[in-house]
């Protein structure tokens, strides 16, 4: 009985310090990007380009996804206001079912952003694919990275692991809806593996290839 006291006792302290470590890891991903996040355009820097993170146009029963809308939009207000001269958009294309990248594409040429400045980036599998494929595959140095504000935390913390100069553009949030809640649960942990992919697992995208040229206007 009291080996099984004590068994109980060291798995709660473990899970403790577990949950403590994890929130402590948050909170420094949050205060060492937060400072590299605008969230108005007069006040952004002009870059070469932006990148911009993939997510699903439609969440269950064909209902829109407005963490996919409001990107999209951050994004076309980038290109008018002249802040970018090319977008690069990376997203998940696993499947042909399923084609993140060409989609937004698609959305970002019917808001006025002409094709031959949007480079497609189909490996974006992963948030750490689409940070260092932009260096690696698409010669983005000193760029902006676009999504909402808990997203970009993480990106611009891997970005910069990776010893690239970056900054962030926040989409609008949805802040408060059950969504919202749900992607910050998830990001939780996600944070955990990023810092474990960066500092501990040395975890490479899952397909670099060859170079890809990126048009400027």
């Amino acid at each position: 009985m009291y080996f099984l006291f004590q068994l109980i006792k060291w798995v709660f302290i473990l899970i403790f310090i577990g949950l403590l470590s994890g929130f402590l890891l948050d909170r420094y991903i949050s205060y060492t990007s937060d400072r590299s996040i605008y969230t108005e355009i007069k006040e952004l820097p002009q870059k070469k380009a932006a990148l911009l993170l993939g997510t699903a146009k439609y969440v269950a029963k064909g209902k829109k996804n407005y963490f996919y809308v409001y990107r999209i939009r951050a994004a076309v207000a980038l290109w008018k206001a002249g802040k970018v001269k090319a977008i690069v958009v990376s997203g998940d294309n696993e499947t042909k079912y399923y084609n993140e990248t060409a989609r937004m594409q698609k959305d970002l040429i019917k808001a006025g952003v002409p094709k031959k400045y949007i480079a497609l980036d189909y490996a974006g599998f992963r948030t750490l694919d689409s940070v260092v494929r932009a260096e690696a595959v698409f010669d983005l140095e000193d760029y902006i990275i676009v999504s909402q504000k808990f997203h970009l935390e993480r990106a611009l913390f891997i970005a910069k692991a990776k010893g690239q100069k970056v900054i962030g553009f926040a989409a609008k949030d949805i802040a408060g809806t059950k969504a919202a809640n749900k992607m910050i649960a998830r990001e939780f942990l996600a944070r955990v593996k990023a810092f474990l992919d960066v500092y501990i697992l040395g975890t490479e995208p899952k397909f670099y290839g060859k170079k890809e040229k990126v048009n400027y206007r």
